[in-house]
């Protein structure tokens, strides 16, 4: 009983192979009108994630009226739904090139053109596996998304084959520490581009106390300490929908972590990085997928 449970769980294959079917098969016209109303369904099936986003949203924003939040929640819901729904179209008749704007920022075009090895500290945001693609080819760099697995592995195994598809992206899955991942060490040593996730912090993994949307807050400790070890710098990277498979791609200055910083200046580097994550989601609160933070 408990396997079926897990089977048609919102976030399971079941339903996630029943998107892929309507994304890929169903009329183009479906495709762009279909997922915002299906998002806000999901928001009424799934109380307790409607909760998160909407205590989220509070914490953004500040407390709003009745109308107000509940319109927020829903555009949340329908953001998801819909960058989801573009992912999984992939490959089909309905698949098409994102229409991208990656708003430039001279200090990463000149570390970028060095060639020299990056991490981006990104997060749940609208697009984020289309960004990936969106870098390729505006910054000609392969980008390596760090990221943890999804409960059901068949419906992580289809989503990162989907986005894998789109070009410039790999996904790698970790445990609590991304260090143990001696590969990502290796691909900043040549050169290359890791993408972790900071506005998560899975059970087990260490994290750093900073200041998140005003209040007390953590962001993961792996992206500072392999900073540190790679001597490589951190660029905060987000993203953004705005429209039908039309996508914006937005650079904060890179921030550096000395290899032999002392503890002020990890918690420095840290806070830098929570108010970029923070200046962006107080523009674009609902582009940010928190279901789980």
């Amino acid at each position: 009983m408990r396997t079926a449970v897990r089977r048609f769980a919102l976030d399971g294959v079941f339903w996630r192979r029943v998107a892929r079917l309507g994304a890929s098969r169903a009329p183009g016209w479906f495709v762009r009108l279909a997922p915002p109303l299906v998002g806000m369904l999901v928001a009424l099936a799934a109380p307790a994630s409607r909760r998160r986003i909407a205590e989220q949203l509070d914490r953004v924003r500040g407390p709003v009226g009745f109308l107000r939040g509940f319109i927020d929640v829903a555009c949340t819901f329908a953001s998801f739904a819909s960058c989801l729904a573009e992912v999984l179209s992939t490959g089909s008749k309905n698949e098409q090139a994102p229409i991208g704007t990656v708003h430039r920022n001279a200090k990463v075009d000149a570390l970028l053109a060095a060639h020299g090895g990056a991490i981006f500290a990104t997060a749940h945001t609208a697009g984020w596996e289309i960004m990936a693609a969106l870098l390729a080819r505006e910054q000609h760099r392969h980008v390596m998304i760090v990221m943890q697995r999804e409960r059901d592995a068949a419906a992580c195994e289809l989503n990162d084959s989907l986005r894998a598809a789109h070009g410039g992206l790999s996904i790698v899955h970790v445990g609590s520490d991304p260090l143990a991942s001696l590969p990502l060490l290796r691909q900043l040593r040549h050169g290359r581009v890791v993408a972790l996730q900071i506005d998560r912090v899975p059970d087990g993994m260490r994290c750093r106390a900073v200041k998140l949307f005003g209040r007390a807050g953590t962001i993961p400790e792996g992206p500072l300490l392999l900073a540190q070890l790679a001597g490589v710098p951190i660029v905060p990277v987000f993203s953004s929908r705005t429209g039908h498979r039309r996508y914006e791609v937005h650079f904060g200055n890179p921030v550096t972590v000395p290899p032999r910083a002392d503890r002020a200046a990890v918690d420095s580097a840290a806070q830098e990085l929570a108010d970029a994550l923070s200046a962006f989601v107080a523009v674009h609160p609902t582009q940010w997928f928190a279901f789980h933070a």
